[in-house]
C-alpha cells in the first residue's frame, strides 16, 4: 500500500514448544524491531533477537494488572506508524481464539500494512501431543472446537453446551479448566452419557505434562488439581490416550 509506514506481522507461535513456530515467522522474527508477545506465546524464541529488539510482554495474566485489548492495538500502531518491523507474537493460531482478526482489523482501519501467520493450533496439536486424535476413522469424523472462557450461564456467553451435549463427535474445548465441573454437567444434560471418555491436557509441549483421564461422571473431580492453560477432549477418541 502506498505510503504506509512500518509493518505489522501477526505470527501464531504454536502450542509451546519453539520447534513448532513456522519458518515464516521465524523469519519475522529475526527481522523484527519490535515483538509484542502474549503470555502463552514460545518466550524461548526471543532469546535469540538481536539486542536491539524492543521486546514489549502484552500477556494477560489472570488476576494480575494487564493491558486492554484496546491498549495492545494501540501500542502495535504506534510503533508500526514510526516505521517499525512489529511482530504480534501469539500463543497458537492467532484467528482460534487468539483476536488476531481484530488485531488486523485494526490495522486495516489504520492504514498499516500488516501479514498473518498462521500457527499450529493447540486445539488439535495438544491432544495430538499427548496421543489423541481428534478424529480417527471407524470412532468420529467430526470435530467441535469450543472456548470454555465464560462461564455457560454468562449472557455474554455463545457456546451452547446443552447443543453439544446432543450431538455427536470430539468436543475440544480450550480455556475451560475453571468452568469444568458446569461443562461436564452440561453436555449430560444435553444428552451425552456419562461414561463419555474425556481428556485433561495441560503443558504437553512442556516440563509440567500433565495428562488426565476421566469420563463426563468423574471428570471434574479427576482433573481439580490441573490449573489452565489446558485442552479438553471429549469424546470416544480420548481412548487412543498415550502416556505422557
Amino acid at each position: 500500500m502506498s505510503g504506509v509506514i512500518g509493518h505489522v506481522a501477526i505470527v501464531g507461535g504454536g502450542p509451546g514448544d519453539p520447534g513448532l513456530l513456522t519458518l515464516r515467522g521465524f523469519d519475522l522474527l529475526k527481522q523484527a524491531d519490535v515483538v509484542l508477545v502474549d503470555r502463552l506465546a514460545p518466550h524461548e524464541l526471543l532469546e535469540g533477537l538481536r539486542p536491539d529488539v524492543e521486546i514489549v510482554d502484552v500477556g494477560k495474566a489472570p488476576h494480575k494488572q494487564r493491558r486492554s485489548q484496546e491498549e495492545i492495538e494501540e501500542l502495535m500502531l504506534e510503533r508500526a506508524r514510526a516505521g517499525k518491523r512489529v511482530v504480534r507474537l501469539k500463543g497458537g493460531d492467532p484467528y482460534v481464539f487468539g483476536r488476531g482478526s481484530e488485531e488486523a482489523a485494526a490495522c486495516a482501519r489504520a492504514g498499516v500494512a500488516y501479514e498473518l501467520v498462521p500457527g499450529v493450533t493447540s486445539a488439535t496439536a495438544v491432544p495430538g501431543l499427548a496421543g489423541i486424535p481428534v478424529t480417527q476413522r471407524g470412532v468420529t469424523q467430526e470435530v467441535t472446537l469450543v472456548s470454555g472462557h465464560a462461564h455457560p450461564d454468562d449472557p455474554g456467553s455463545t457456546v451452547d453446551w446443552e447443543r453439544l451435549g446432543a450431538g455427536g463427535g470430539t468436543v475440544v474445548v480450550l480455556m475451560g479448566v475453571t468452568h469444568l465441573p458446569v461443562i461436564a454437567e452440561r453436555l449430560v444434560r444435553g444428552g451425552r452419557p456419562e461414561q463419555t471418555p474425556v481428556a485433561v491436557v495441560r503443558d504437553v509441549a512442556g516440563a509440567s505434562a500433565q495428562l488426565v483421564t476421566a469420563t463426563l461422571a468423574t471428570v471434574a473431580e479427576a482433573a481439580r488439581e490441573v490449573r489452565p492453560p489446558a485442552i479438553i477432549v471429549v469424546g470416544d477418541v480420548v481412548a487412543e490416550a498415550r502416556s505422557l
